[in-house]
């Protein structure tokens, strides 16, 4: 049965080889099931039930990929448009959570017809592989950004961000920092030993070195500053607390959001969905050295459709944007190449929501590490960029995009400076007639939003 589905002598590839290339593609990414609940819950968003939107949507998505694509790719709700959710839209914004997921919602819908009718394959192979590289990188310094934060070891200061005084609440803050960077240290061990699910180990350990400080009395749960016992509850999962967030995108007071703001939203998660998710997905491709000779990823129309499938049907469940992982490269790299790696990713993220109370009980400070990190493998990318001074036309782009993310706390504007900069500063050079039409078009787009929006 599975070779008639997923033509696995065709792709030169075994039963065995793809069940195990898809446990080690979950065992890298399972450590999504512990950061998006402690990202999105900063909405005010009940964690176990965005664990148990996360893990189906998960499941969902990857089974998609699976059967529409028969690509060994799986999804997720995407780091980085949790953080634009989290700390954009609702944060900077002021919206609730409810209309970010509305937003989400129809954007996955706008993207099932851009699927359908070529528009986003369009713009995946119009963008500059420069600037898709530098947007990579954006991305992973503000996701790091987010986890200095979240680990209290950036706080505010005269300089408008410092370190955080470990001396001072030792017990509290001061020790959860100080576990972050012990956290790191040992996970980025375990990536040098090349261990598979490294991340998802750093964030065990660093929880389990918090439990012992608790015992120790170095860790002292102070409920009323925000810090909680480390140790977790142990139940069945509550999955009754998914009505919590299953369907609440349709329950939107538009009387208090407004119809011209919350049409900004939906175009803000759009801008941002595109780079991000194609970025991604050309990443993963690339790593899986699936690109052809044009650099185009052949079947990446039904790859994209199953993509824009997942992120609306998370919306509905109560995540942020599904989207395919970069860590499914890891399965590519045991061996991986059809839909089953992807189908049995998938069945491991059902299997997950039996155990929700563990997983909504690690604590920021354990999760940090693990945006840090991540951080540092989109980061690597920049390795990649030209920055000879006869290829700034596409360097400085990329700079641009790269720097403005985490310092504008924002991954549109850095999309949208990487934009607009690339198009100005090739018209200048006289180098216009390289540059796509739509690329123009995306452009004028971005502008328009800085003198309307």
């Amino acid at each position: 049965m599975f070779e008639r589905v997923f033509k696995l002598s065709e792709h030169k590839t075994t039963v065995k080889t793809e069940v195990m290339a898809g446990i080690t593609t979950f065992m890298t990414m399972a450590y999504i099931l512990a950061v998006n609940p402690s990202v999105l819950g900063s909405t005010g968003m009940d964690t176990t039930a965005v664990l148990l939107a996360t893990a189906l949507a998960s499941c969902l998505g990857t089974l998609c990929m699976a059967f529409m694509a028969n690509l060994p790719f799986a999804l997720s709700a995407g780091m980085g448009l949790n953080a634009f959710m989290a700390y954009t839209v609702v944060a900077g914004y002021g919206y609730s959570w409810q209309v970010a997921l509305l937003a989400v919602f129809i954007e996955g819908l706008l993207f099932i017809v851009l699927s359908l009718t070529n528009v986003r394959e369009a713009i995946f192979n119009a963008i500059p592989l420069t600037l898709k590289k530098g947007v990579s990188v954006g991305i992973g310094l503000f996701i790091a950004f987010i986890g200095l934060q979240n680990s209290g070891l950036c706080v505010d200061s005269a300089t408008l961000v410092g370190i955080i005084s470990f001396p001072e609440n030792f017990h509290t803050a001061g020790i959860c920092a100080l576990l972050t960077l012990i956290g790191l240290f040992f996970t980025a061990v375990f990536y040098t030993r090349k261990m598979k699910g490294a991340i998802l180990y750093g964030i065990l350990l660093t929880w389990i070195l918090g439990m012992l400080c608790q015992v120790t009395g170095l860790y002292v749960p102070t409920p009323d500053a925000g810090f909680y016992s480390l140790f977790p509850s142990w139940g069945m999962t509550d999955f009754s607390k998914l009505g919590l967030t299953f369907g609440q995108c349709f329950n939107v007071d538009f009387s208090a959001v407004g119809i011209v703001n919350f049409i900004v939203v939906i175009f803000s998660f759009l801008f941002v969905d595109i780079f991000d998710t194609l970025g991604t997905l050309i990443g993963v491709a690339t790593k899986a050295k699936m690109l052809d000779k044009d650099g185009k990823l052949p079947g990446i129309k039904p790859a994209l459709l199953a993509d824009s499938i997942a992120t609306s049907a998370g919306a509905i469940l109560g995540t942020s944007t599904t989207t395919t992982f970069v860590e499914s490269a890891s399965g590519v790299a045991v061996g991986g190449r059809t839909g089953l790696t992807a189908l049995v990713t998938g069945i491991l993220f059902l299997v997950s929501t039996l155990f929700a109370p563990i997983f909504t009980a690690i604590p920021s400070f354990a999760t940090a590490p693990a945006l840090i990190m991540v951080g540092f493998l989109m980061v690597g990318t920049v390795t990649e960029i030209n920055f000879d001074l006869d290829n700034l036309t596409e360097s400085i782009p990329a700079y641009l995009a790269i720097i403005a993310m985490p310092l504008f706390y924002s991954i549109s504007e850095g999309i949208s400076m990487g934009v607009i900069s690339y198009v100005l500063l090739n018209v200048a050079a006289g180098k216009g007639k390289k540059i796509a039409p739509l690329m123009y078009v995306l452009a004028v787009l971005f502008v328009l939003k800085y003198i309307f929006l």
